[in-house]
Order: C-alpha cells, then structure tokens, then sequence
C-alpha cells in the first residue's frame, strides 16, 4: 500500500477502520491531502463488506460496474447493479450492510467529521441535516463530483501531500454538490467577494506562494467562513481558489525560468512544490514541457529577438 503522508497524518475513524481492520489486506492506496480528507483505493471480493457505525461521511465511486449490490447506507435498504464510475453515499453513524456478487474496485472519500464539523454546519445547516440526505445508499452521478474527485486523486500524485488550501477547497465544492443532490437546503452565496476582499486575498496568494496557505487563513482575510468563501471567490475569480493558486505558481515558475539563473529545484521550492519532480510533472500537464525545455525554449526566443 503507498501512502502520501502529510504534516498531520491522523487518519479518520473509517480510513483507520479500512486499513487497520478485517479488510486492512484490501487496501491499495492511502491519501490523505492536506491532512483534512482521507482517501483510499480499495480492491475487494465478493461477499459481505459491512461495516460497524463510524462518524465520517463515506461517498464512494465504484471504478469497475457492472455488479449486483445490495444493503443499507444509511437510506433504507437497496438492491441495484453499480455503474462504472458511479457514486454511493454512507451514512455517518450508521452500521452499513453491502453484499457484492461480484468483484469490486472502489475510490472512497472520507469527511473526517472533527475536520469538517463547522463547513457541514454551515452547508446543511448542522449535522443533522446531512443525516436526511435522501441520496444515501442510492447510485447516483454527478460530472462536478467527479471532476473535483479525480483533481484531488491528481493533486496527491503531483504534490505528494497537497496542501491545505487545495484540499480544502476541493472538500468544499463535494460537499456543495452533495447539499444540492441531497435537497439539503444551504444559504447561497450572495454573489462574490467584495473588491477589497478579493484585491487582498489575491495578493496574500502570491505573497505566500512557496507556503502552506490554508482555505481558513484566506477566507479568515475576506471576514467570510471558508465554505462560502470559497464559492463567492469562484464568482468572483472564475474558478476555485485551488485552480488559482495553481495557475499563480505556473506563472511565477515561467518567470523564474525566464528572468533567472535558479536551479529548477529552488524554483520548485519558490513557488510551493517539494521537489523537482513535484514541479516538472505539473508544470508539464499545465504547460506541455518540461520546465528544462520550457527555459530553454524562453532564451533562444530571447536571443533570437536580440540578434534582429
């Protein structure tokens, strides 16, 4: 099992119940971005995998389809064939019963609830809402929950241990999208930041790039709780502050390799990545080239310009 440790590596109750447990074996991969949210990949048989009543909120995605599920996660009793790529929320505090027919292979992420008490509160207006979703145990799809999902999983592969911010923001726009599938009502946001609140936030961003910036820390600067600070800065911004914060690093990365002589390791550094490789694997999905090539590519244009 690979395991992508942070600064804070106390796991949640469901994610040390998977791998120290019965079904610890079945476990693949462990992550735990930001040390806010636990992701884990597991293989499993067919057969019983119920599980006792834990305090997380558990949303899994079935990775292969095509298999007869049933039990209680927490909305009565189902009965259904999963779909590839597919959704199922569990219950927190509740005993859930599953029995596969077949082999599966899932990606679940778990909403320590220590963690996120205070953002559930103010998403669904308390904890006892989120106990009256009415889409727990039932297959669901969502594109948005896939898309944060699978840049989470990313993140933790390009960053190692993603940062607070990244991770926290990417919890927040699930737990949205849960609110709204569930029927849960939330106060909306009313519209984006105001002018000086997001001049502000924006310049500690790139004042602070090569630091471990939290979501709360931002929003705590906008005078807002980091879930709605979070949705009123992707009005006002256009998208969500880990997709910023991603972009700024590129764009002070470029400059770097532009304008200095700083090996590509310190340039990493400079902008928030551990290493190197951390920086050259997204710099390459951002850019399409190697930080290396990119420089390279910056001063032959350079001297090109200068000859003529």
């Amino acid at each position: 099992m690979s395991v992508a440790e942070t600064t804070a590596p106390v796991l949640s109750p469901s994610a040390q119940w998977y791998c120290e447990g019965q079904f610890g074996s079945y476990v693949r991969t462990l992550k735990s971005p930001g040390g806010v949210l636990d992701l884990l990949e597991v293989e499993r048989p067919a057969g019983d995998m119920s599980r006792p009543a834990l305090p997380d909120i558990m949303l899994y995605q079935d990775l292969l389809g095509g298999s007869r599920v049933s039990g209680d996660l927490g909305g009565g009793r189902f009965d259904v064939t999963s779909e590839k790529g597919g959704f199922a929320l569990a219950a927190p505090d509740f005993a859930t019963t599953a029995i596969m027919e077949a082999k599966h292979q899932l990606r679940s992420l778990a909403f320590p609830m220590a963690r996120w008490q205070v953002t559930l509160d103010e998403a669904g207006g308390g904890r006892s809402s989120f106990d009256r979703l009415h889409i727990y145990g039932r297959m669901f799809d969502s594109p948005a929950i896939r898309s944060a999902l699978q840049t989470l999983w990313a993140l933790c592969d390009e960053d190692g241990a993603p940062s607070r911010l990244l991770a926290r923001a990417a919890g927040c726009e699930i737990l949205a999208e849960l609110c709204r599938l569930g029927g849960v009502p939330f106060l909306p946001s009313k519209g984006g930041l105001a002018p000086w609140a997001e001049r502000r936030c924006l310049e500690l961003m790139r004042a602070r790039l090569s630091e471990d910036l939290s979501l709360e820390e931002l929003a705590s600067e906008a005078r807002l709780s980091p879930f709605h600070f979070a949705r009123m800065f992707k009005q006002s911004v256009g998208v969500p502050p880990r997709v910023h914060l991603t972009r700024l690093r590129m764009e002070k990365a470029c400059e770097l390799l532009e304008r200095t002589d700083l090996p590509v390791t310190e340039i990493a550094l400079e902008v928030g990545y551990s290493s190197n490789q951390v920086l050259a694997r997204v710099f390459g999905k951002h850019r399409r080239v190697s930080p290396s090539d990119y420089r390279r590519a910056a001063r032959d244009t350079k001297r090109f310009v200068t000859v003529q």
